[in-house]
């Protein structure tokens, strides 16, 4: 046929790339069709300096020629940037692109300094955003990761680096504004004697006399002794009105800014999870034909690229084989299984539930073995230092053992209630963190009840002070000393199932071949309870580092630890996941359980600063009515325009028009959201009937041909 589109030999250039339009053709050919397509502009650019795709390979003596070639290629491409149509970029990359260009070709053609330099300054933050970027740490570690084990597991791993860096800047805040302030206003004097008169009593937590190596050692463990009169602990620092009012404005700066940031990560996974359960990106021709990233360089990570797209590939198609099975029950079947699903909820509530009366009762014996009157009843337990660390760590050991065994049960619980494999996680992650964070809610909530006889001030132990005095004088070390052994305890216990579980396992594979040795040694990483046991970690240091003040640092020097300990771990003894779930879905959902620590922890720790009395012998809070009590009595001794304005902030004059304003801006930014929502449900509609428009045209077009033919 004269009209066809032909491929002749000279249409192809002499560089081997695509065929370039013969002009002496009529109509488009073959050629310039091809070089319009998306594809081809991803194969023409690739980046500054890199060869295209498809390009012949010089010998090994044009080498040095290739490579200065590449060179001078790389700095034209940066001289002269590519148009933004012509990019290979997503169109809000393009658009910003365009946007970035003509605003700086508009400040070199004004010729004003200021624009001038406005231009070099933003320069200057774009760079110093990329140099940031690339100082990220682990970057490679973290690809590897999903590229051979799937992106739910690098999620863990991206969530226990950001854990990292927060606990990081806790540190540097906890350190400028705790400890700078002792140290720069001299030593802090040591503890209330014996001899002074005093209606609460003395402490005089320091060890007296020669003290062996294993009692150093318990002493280490256990938070006691020469530690519990440190800086490690709230006793330690003195009353000083500026360490005070920065040793409280640090827990609320640490809180604050830990919120922003995990509400930042949180927010930046919400759009792709809003995509991925809507189903507007989970298409099987979306994973085909464009989740390939041409500008690759190197097998290594051409095969991790692979990798990726085959898990995401198994989710899709196991989801949609679930989807499938749940279109096909019948009323009775659906009755059925809800049926069951509550039987298997009741079952689950009765196992927290039993978790928590333990938890609550060990706590209590615990404190009963501590208490003065066990020297008497018991002394065996105060005057054997193996004994004593036991029940120091009996509440760790408790809450450690309920952690290690329930979650298992979960996880076999969770495939009976027939959720695809993205809502299991989700329902394991739910109830392993209901049972870490209540546990630990139950301990604060009797270490409270401890603390203040039960809520009754009238009570013979704290009618004298406002808190029980006689078994703990300085209340706020004791719960510092809870935190620190739940913290150490859950870092032994993270060596000692490595070392004592995993890797024999995998030995024990390694020597017996068969198929036992196959059942023992494959073992997958287990994304939700590694990510629970992060977030119970942070929460324990959300909760000490007021009474702990260096839990931070130690919780950095941890996870440091715990990061090369878990990627030798997963490379050394785990498999990848026979079964993946999808990773936007709990990439969103590890911040909210952050948040769900973080407001756990504040809740225990703003209860103590606002309603229980501070230790009258330890802490930079003694003598004051409560650790609030320092803010206004600082506040007093600004000047009284300062005063006004700070105590107006906190009346209802100016609650009252903030709570309007704010219900305002909600109120807009819903209708906003509804109106957007709604153009988005009409464009969805509009390009659903050109698609099918387009069917019907082509439909119509066969049809039309073959009664041409026919005729």
């Amino acid at each position: 046929m004269e009209g066809s589109l032909t491929l002749e030999p000279e249409a192809w250039g002499s560089s081997g790339g695509w065929p370039a339009p013969r002009e002496a053709r009529a109509g488009p050919s073959l050629s310039s069709v091809l070089n319009e397509l998306p594809s081809t502009a991803t194969l023409r650019y690739r980046g500054p300096g890199v060869p295209p795709w498809g390009a012949l390979e010089e010998d090994d003596e044009d080498g040095e020629r290739s490579i200065q070639a590449l060179a001078e290629a790389a700095q034209k491409e940066l001289q002269e940037p590519h148009a933004s149509r012509e990019l290979p970029w997503p169109m809000q990359a393009r658009r910003a692109h365009r946007q970035s260009h003509d605003r700086d070709q508009a400040a070199l053609g004004s010729g004003s300094r200021v624009t001038y330099w406005a231009l070099r300054l933003r320069r200057s933050k774009e760079k110093m955003r990329e140099g940031l970027r690339t100082l990220l740490p682990w970057a490679w570690t973290l690809k590897r990761i999903g590229g051979q084990f799937g992106a739910g597991t690098e999620s863990y791993f991206s969530l226990l680096r950001f854990l990292l860096l927060l606990n990081l800047l806790a540190s540097v805040l906890k350190v400028c504004m705790a400890l700078l302030p002792t140290w720069l206003e001299g030593a802090p004097p040591g503890p209330t004697d014996s001899g002074t008169s005093s209606p609460c009593g003395s402490y005089d937590p320091r060890p007296q006399g020669l003290i062996a190596f294993p009692t150093q050692l318990f002493n280490l463990l256990s938070g006691e002794g020469f530690l519990e009169w440190s800086y490690l602990f709230y006793g330690f620092y003195p009353p000083r009105p500026r360490l005070a009012v920065s040793y409280l404005c640090s827990f609320f700066v640490i809180g604050v800014l830990h919120m922003l940031l995990i509400l930042r990560r949180s927010v930046s996974w919400l759009k792709q999870t809003l995509l991925a359960e809507s189903g507007a990106m989970t298409s099987y021709s979306h994973r085909v034909f464009s989740a390939w990233d041409f500008g690759l360089c190197g097998d290594v990570h051409v095969r991790l690229r692979q990798r990726n797209i085959l898990y995401e590939l198994q989710v899709e198609l196991e989801e949609a084989a679930l989807r499938r099975h749940a279109a096909l029950r019948t009323l009775g079947q659906q009755v059925r299984l809800w049926s069951w699903r509550m039987l298997l909820h009741l079952l689950v509530g009765a196992l927290l539930g039993a978790a928590f009366y333990g938890i609550y009762w060990v706590t209590g014996f615990t404190a009963e073995l501590q208490g003065p009157s066990a020297s008497q009843e018991r002394p065996d337990v105060q005057q054997t230092p193996l004994l004593k660390l036991v029940v120091n760590y009996l509440p760790s050991i408790f809450i450690s053992v309920v952690n290690f065994v329930l979650p298992p049960v979960f996880k076999l619980i969770a495939p009976l209630e027939g959720y695809s494999r993205s809502h299991q996680i989700v329902f394991i992650l739910l109830r392993t963190m209901v049972l870490r964070l209540a546990s630990l809610l139950v301990l604060l909530l009797s270490l409270w009840n401890k603390i203040t006889c039960g809520g009754n001030s009238e009570a013979e132990d704290c009618k004298t002070c406002g808190y029980n005095y006689k078994e703990l004088p300085c209340w706020e070390t004791k719960v510092g000393q809870e935190m620190y052994r739940l913290l150490l305890f859950d870092l032994l216990t993270g060596l000692a199932v490595a070392l004592l579980i995993q890797f024999p396992r995998k030995l024990f594979c390694g020597f017996c071949p068969g198929a036992l040795g196959r059942m023992m040694g494959t073992q997958e990483f287990q994304v939700p309870d590694e990510v629970l046991g992060l977030t119970y970690a942070q929460t324990v240091v959300w909760v000490g580092s007021f009474f702990c003040p260096l839990l931070p640092l130690l919780n950095t020097a941890k996870f440091l630890l715990l990061f090369y300990l878990k990627k030798f771990t997963l490379f050394s003894t785990c498999s990848p996941a026979s079964r993946t779930f999808r990773a936007s879905t709990v990439n969103f959902f590890f911040p909210l359980v952050l948040l769900l620590g973080l407001a756990i922890s504040a809740a225990s720790v703003l209860y103590g600063v606002f309603l229980i009395q501070p230790s009258k012998l330890c802490g930079p809070f003694r003598e004051l009515s409560s650790i609030w009590a320092q803010i206004p009595k600082s506040i007093s001794s600004l000047p009284q325009t300062t005063q006004n304005f700070l105590f107006f902030l906190g009346t209802q004059d100016f609650a009252v028009p903030l709570l309007v304003l704010s219900s305002i801006l909600m109120a807009y930014t819903l209708a906003l959201a509804n109106s957007y929502g709604r153009l988005i449900s009409e464009l969805k509609r509009q390009i659903k009937t050109e698609a099918q428009n387009k069917v019907f045209l082509a439909q119509r077009a066969v049809a039309l041909s073959s009664a041409n033919g026919a005729l």
